[in-house]
């Protein structure tokens, strides 16, 4: 995701503390061998020396403290479970290029955050424009989440430190069926991916989702979501044209006797939604953003 915004640059350097998403399964310390040992056996292995290993780790509390300002910017008080869900994560092992087999750890944290390719026309998006987004759905401990479009997988490990159940489709094969293997080393066990079109959501999840989050531009909302979206849910989505300027991040929420309301919010940059958002035109009854001024802000 690229986000329409001025990257925050205060704090101070730290050491990187260990996740807790490993100390719960009885590991170490977060270092170097723990970093190893997890790409290993998510079937990405890869070097990396001590000195380089350092300077990411280093870096980290310096982004921690940019995400919490940025997000008391933008909403006025940073949710406390956001800024914790991306302390508990080493954004370093999801820095990596499935189409090459390449390592992109080096490039962790960095001060001036922006999307990095991961191969197949994907990319992590930069983590300024993700905390908005993960802070814009509103996600509650009890909550069952839905993203579309997994990429990097850091997006459904972050919801993952705050709801239930995180599920998570991505529809390029090759890059689903990798991804799924790196939740597991880091003990993420309420995470569950799998490869389809995610215009269609995950029809098979009883009872439906109460934060559904699109990681892709749709030219307008896949009726699907908007199903399976509880009442009392939440859905954030980028909508526009594919490879265009003029996207913008839309609210959706489903009252409790059904009725879908929706709100303009900031303007963003991502990847279509590609297979039958680019086949099937729009029906009639989709859901159509309401009219109103975009607002920095959620």
């Amino acid at each position: 995701m690229m986000l329409d915004r001025r990257p925050l640059l205060l704090g101070a350097l730290a050491a990187l503390a260990a996740p807790p998403a490993l100390r719960a399964q009885g590991a170490g310390a977060w270092n170097r061998e723990a970093y190893l040992a997890a790409m290993q056996a998510s079937g990405r292995a890869t070097t990396i020396t001590e000195q380089a290993f350092a300077a990411i780790q280093a870096r980290k509390a310096t982004a921690v403290r940019r995400i919490e300002a940025y997000l008391n910017q933008r909403f006025g008080q940073a949710d406390p479970a956001v800024v914790r869900g991306f302390e508990a994560l080493p954004r370093e092992y999801f820095h990596w290029n499935y189409e090459g087999r390449s390592n992109g750890a080096a490039n962790a944290y960095e001060a001036d955050p922006k999307p990095w390719g991961i191969g197949y026309g994907s990319a992590l998006s930069d983590y300024l424009g993700q905390a908005y987004m993960t802070q814009a759905c509103q996600a509650k401990p009890e909550h069952v989440a839905l993203e579309i479009g997994t990429g990097s997988g850091f997006q459904a490990a972050w919801l993952s430190r705050i709801v239930a159940r995180q599920y998570s489709v991505e529809i390029i094969n090759p890059l689903g069926t990798a991804v799924q293997r790196i939740f597991a080393p880091l003990g993420l066990n309420n995470v569950e991916t799998r490869v389809g079109d995610g215009f269609f959501g995950w029809p098979e999840v009883q009872g439906g989702f109460d934060v559904i989050i699109v990681t892709c531009a749709a030219q307008y909302v896949p009726p699907a979501l908007i199903q399976q979206l509880k009442p009392g849910g939440r859905m954030v989505i980028p909508i526009g044209q594919p490879f265009r300027r003029g996207q913008f991040l839309y609210i959706y929420t489903k009252d409790a006797d059904g009725r879908v309301r929706s709100r303009k919010d900031v303007g963003v940059y991502f990847i279509p939604m590609t297979g039958a958002m680019m086949q099937q035109p729009r029906p009639r009854d989709a859901a159509s953003p309401e009219p109103a001024p975009a607002r920095e802000g959620g």
